[in-house]
């Protein structure tokens, strides 16, 4: 019996309680998940009046940053699962323990990061071959950036262990002054003291590293409480970083596919890569917006297992899947009736409006699959599965390639291109909805068992 029954439920108020749960947790993680981008918008929107070198600059830099931390998004789910299952468990502090374990590692490995990209910005910055008066506003902005990469990874893993412990409405008001914040001090410092692309840089840099230290006060809060210890644990630390390496691996299969993708769109035609961006834009807002389901799946299947709950942690499984499916389908709806409205906001250009409109239509009709695929993605993670999911992640992977391949071999249209994609959203479902049908995913306790 789960946390949410009772002798006296009925299937139907069953459902009702995990929407609720489902609701509490998946809301504010929605909320929370679209203000992440809203940081590199406000710096868009402040530094585009710059001028077009310096906003060409920020995309060079911005991008460096999202591909360095993105790597490291385990630090987010691997420390959610942990902190989750010791929750389900009943042991709170081991649970915190787990958590300060996950800060650790986010900051050592941020300081590690951060070093490394500041001393290779030159490089880093010739390889997308910029104009020399972009070249020198993408190297300030970058190496000011490349500071703020330890407070970002440490607000993955501190918002992981407030995911775990059930808590995605601090992330959300964190997230929300920080965010107003960065508006504050970029106008302050880029057009109050004049200090240009370099003021948005820290600007940007001062907000997130309050972020950091606003989210580790918090957890750092808990573990006092509770009596877990602060200080480094070598283990624990090399026991999380164990349990993200698989998280890493999936990661990077579904960068690769993403980038082979925006590789096959560049070899049609400008006008394709052009209407691809802004597709895969559109794209990955819905993405935000699905991911908050899976969100809510890592919590609370974490818990549930944690707690030797197979069943309920099935059923509620069932339930997340239920809903990615119906947000899926609205969304998608969404997307295919708005086209008319939406296109032209992006583009004058009439030949990339008509590229857009086709291929927003071929992401509107694969969304119910997204919705699915994002949820037992969560669940997966929730479980601890990461083993299973980076194999997944390569065989998706190989199956993506030659398809994509296909399209740039034989000329394909843009089109094509998208239809492979689906493809590949497909198989990713396949695979993740085989393991769900099984056991082997069901490790039950804090320590973990397998479920009969």
């Amino acid at each position: 019996m789960t946390p949410l029954q009772s002798d006296t439920d009925t299937p139907c108020s069953r459902a009702r309680a995990w929407d609720r749960e489902i609701a509490r947790l998946a809301i504010p993680a929605f909320a929370a998940l679209i203000s992440e981008p809203l940081f590199l918008l406000t710096d868009a929107a402040i530094v585009g009046h710059l001028g077009t070198a310096q906003l060409a600059a920020l995309g060079i830099a911005g991008a460096t940053v999202q591909t360095a931390i993105g790597v490291f998004i385990f630090l987010a789910y691997g420390t959610t699962s942990t902190v989750a299952r010791q929750l389900g468990a009943g042991d709170r502090r081991s649970a915190l323990s787990g958590g300060i374990d996950g800060l650790w590692l986010a900051a050592l490995l941020g300081f590690a990061v951060g070093a490394l990209t500041v001393l290779a910005s030159p490089l880093i910055v010739d390889s997308f071959a910029p104009e020399a008066d972009v070249r020198g506003f993408a190297l300030t902005y970058l190496r000011i950036a490349a500071g703020g990469i330890p407070a970002l990874l440490i607000m993955f893993a501190a918002t992981g262990v407030l995911r775990g412990l059930q808590d995605t409405r601090t992330p959300l008001f964190v997230a929300v002054a920080a965010n107003v914040l960065n508006v504050v001090l970029n106008l302050l410092f880029v057009y109050g003291f004049g200090w240009g692309i370099a003021g948005s840089a820290i600007g940007t840099l001062v907000a997130q590293t309050a972020a950091a230290l606003a989210l580790v006060l918090v957890v750092v809060k808990g573990a006092r409480e509770y009596g877990a210890s602060l200080a480094p644990n070598g283990a624990g630390m090399r026991m999380a970083w164990h349990t993200g390496v698989p998280l890493v691996i999936r990661t990077l299969t579904l960068r690769a596919a993403l980038l082979l993708a925006t590789y096959v769109a560049a070899s049609i035609s400008t006008d394709a890569v052009a209407a691809h961006q802004v597709a895969f834009a559109v794209w990955g807002f819905l993405a935000f917006a699905l991911d908050a389901i899976a969100i809510a799946g890592q919590a609370i299947t974490g818990r549930l297992l944690g707690a030797g709950d197979a069943a309920g942690a099935r059923a509620a499984t069932r339930r997340m899947m239920r809903w990615g499916l119906i947000g899926g389908v609205a969304l998608g709806a969404l997307v295919a009736l708005t086209r008319p409205l939406v296109v032209p906001l992006f583009t004058p250009d009439p030949d990339v409006q008509q590229l857009l409109s086709t291929v927003l239509l071929v992401a509107a009709l694969h969304q119910p699959v997204s919705g699915i695929v994002f949820v037992l993605d969560g669940v997966l993670i929730g479980a601890g599965d990461g083993r299973y999911l980076a194999w997944a992640g390569v065989l998706n992977l190989v199956a993506f390639t030659p398809m994509a391949l296909a399209v740039w071999w034989f000329g394909g249209g843009l089109a094509s291109l998208w239809w492979a994609f689906t493809a590949f959203m497909v198989v990713r479902m396949l695979t993740l909805t085989l393991r769900e049908r099984g056991d082997r995913w069901l490790v039950l306790g804090a320590t973990g068992r397998l479920a009969p």
